[in-house]
């Protein structure tokens, strides 16, 4: 499985694996489907949301057991 980085756009990381998606929803990301998430890096998308995109990098890869 493919580490993530914080400089991934969210689009491609749930197309490497959707069951990520609720894990972003409960981080505070609920525009998983909205035209932002297209283009947006992790990183952009955390600190607009207000989370450390670090954290968020590695909760994500622990999930994929990256």
């Amino acid at each position: 499985m493919e580490k993530i980085s914080k400089d991934m756009i969210i689009a491609d990381l749930v197309k490497l694996d959707p069951n990520i998606i609720p894990i972003l929803m409960r981080e505070g990301m609920h525009c998983i489907g909205c035209p932002s998430a297209q283009a947006e890096s992790l990183e952009e998308a955390a600190v607009v949301h207000g989370m450390d995109p670090d954290v968020l990098v590695a909760r994500l890869n622990t999930f994929l057991g990256a």
